[in-house]
């Protein structure tokens, strides 16, 4: 089958959506560090609408820091790929123009660090996960005996990380005289931005003090908060893609067609007109991921331990479960009032619309991928809430439900008696735990509240959540998941 490329655009079905822009002219300025699917899915979608509507040098160079399959796939198609957006009403289709080229950093680190030094580029942005930005998690700091940051000081032109590539480009920025570009994380983590800025600026004063003080004194590192369920791609979903177009695609990214993106207005050296085409540019991120924690993972958490241990593989059949979609109704009820609504939002509105991308039956969300490592996940989605809740002396009934689901779900075995593949940090702890208790709700839900690492010192002398969590994890063995939801959202 004929390649998508530049030349066979005018093949496409003329339904099909394709840059309204002409890509021979576009010039770049922005070179994304770690172009995956999430990155092609979410700000290159932005950046090609907002090229429709103001042409500029805005063209994306992508950058692979370990491997060229991506290369190797967009390179003969001319940086051209397709966005399948799974609807509930049918997919839809669109040809994204805003990748120019990509490099492979590896393969040539030092033709990478030119391009981001180069005049031209004035934002660098990353989506590299968590693990890429080569700090602690707990702390936030640069973790100075990582591999690659040792690697990137002994070989400081040649570095492989994405924050010893930073540092490079903009040590030759300033012997040369230009301004810094603009660092713009765009990977989910708390406090992004400032967590880069203080990597950025801790690796620099390792090489150059000098070099240090000048990032902290021009450098820009606007925070950011993203959303988009991005699944991977797989060979069906090419199949499906080249049968839609009439051309083989080999990079197709899928996704929902939700989106948001909340960006801190603070880019040194300008930025496209992303307001323009739905994003929110604002004075302060952290309420936006606040707000998501919250309201999007609570939530998330919540319906996924009820949904699996009811039966649910998705969840889409989850929240589509009429019972389990009432119990979330009542969950965003108590949640809300514990969350400062940010700049132009409505919380209400935005549960609605969290509701419908949940019950997306095109997108398929395993309500046992979403129920790993909760341990990790429990203390921010849901414990935060309760505890302001209980400071209010307001209900913690559906909240309190959620934990509980979760506890009978780490007990290792279902509703029909089929054990559970918990995987956790401390599985082996909730092991024990439950071979102790049985199915004596009181003992299971005492020993895992005193879990310490999870629930704090405080939580377990609080009478009003131990009692309600106890009670509903008894109606949980009792009566199973859905009449337990029912019963707490009547």
């Amino acid at each position: 089958m004929t390649r998508l490329s530049s030349q066979t655009l005018g093949r496409l079905p003329a339904s099909i959506r394709r840059p309204a822009y002409d890509r021979a002219a576009l010039q770049p300025g922005i070179v994304h560090l770690g172009l995956g699917a999430f990155a092609r899915a979410h700000l290159c979608e932005y950046t090609d609408d907002a090229l429709e509507r103001d042409f500029g040098a805005w063209g994306i160079v992508g950058a692979s820091l370990q491997r060229p399959d991506q290369r190797d796939r967009l390179k003969p198609q001319d940086g051209l790929y397709c966005f399948l957006k799974r609807a509930p009403e049918g997919p839809q289709l669109r040809i994204i123009g805003s990748v120019l080229d990509v490099l492979v950093a590896p393969e040539d680190p030092a033709a990478l660090v030119t391009r981001l030094a180069a005049a031209e580029t004035r934002i660098v942005s990353l989506t590299v996960t968590e693990k890429g930005y080569c700090h602690d998690p707990a702390t936030g700091r640069l973790k100075d005996d990582h591999p690659d940051i040792l690697h990137d000081l002994e070989h400081p032109d040649a570095p492989r990380s994405a924050i010893g590539l930073i540092v490079a480009a903009l040590r030759i920025r300033k012997r040369e005289g230009l301004a810094p570009f603009t660092a713009l994380s765009c990977d989910n983590l708390p406090h992004n931005g400032m967590v880069l800025h203080g990597l950025v600026r801790d690796f620099a004063a390792l090489r150059d003090d000098a070099l240090s003080q000048w990032i902290e004194a021009n450098g820009a590192f606007p925070a950011t908060m993203v959303d988009r369920i991005v699944p991977a791609t797989t060979e069906a979903d090419i199949a499906e893609v080249a049968g839609l177009l009439g051309l083989k695609d080999a990079a197709p990214v899928i996704g929902e067609p939700f989106r948001q993106w909340a960006i801190e207005d603070a880019f040194a050296l300008g930025r496209p007109k992303w307001e323009d085409v739905g994003a929110q540019m604002v004075s302060e991120v952290a309420p936006f991921e606040f707000m998501k924690l919250r309201m999007l993972n609570g939530a998330h958490s919540s319906l996924a331990y009820l949904g699996y241990l009811a039966g649910h593989e998705t969840v889409a059949q989850a929240s589509g479960d009429p019972i389990l979609a009432r119990f979330l109704q009542g969950l965003w009820g108590e949640i809300i009032p514990a969350v400062p609504a940010p700049q132009g939002v409505d919380l209400k509105a935005y549960a609605g619309d969290l509701l419908s991308r949940f019950q997306n039956p095109a997108i398929k969300h395993r309500t046992w991928q979403i129920a790993m490592d909760g341990s990790q996940k429990l203390p921010q989605r849901l414990l935060g809430t309760i505890r302001d809740r209980l400071k209010a002396g307001a209900s913690i009934d559906h909240l309190a439900l959620g934990v509980a689901a979760w506890m009978a779900y780490v007990a290792g075995t279902d509703e029909a008696g089929a054990p559970i593949d918990v995987r956790d940090p401390l599985a082996t702890e909730f092991a024990r735990i439950s071979a102790a208790a049985g199915r004596d709700a009181g003992a299971l839900s005492q020993g895992l509240i005193g879990i310490e690492a999870i629930f704090g010192a405080d939580l377990p002398h609080q009478a009003t959540f131990t009692q309600a969590v106890a009670r509903h994890l008894e109606s949980l063995f009792a009566k199973g998941a859905k009449a337990t939801a029912e019963a707490v959202s009547a």
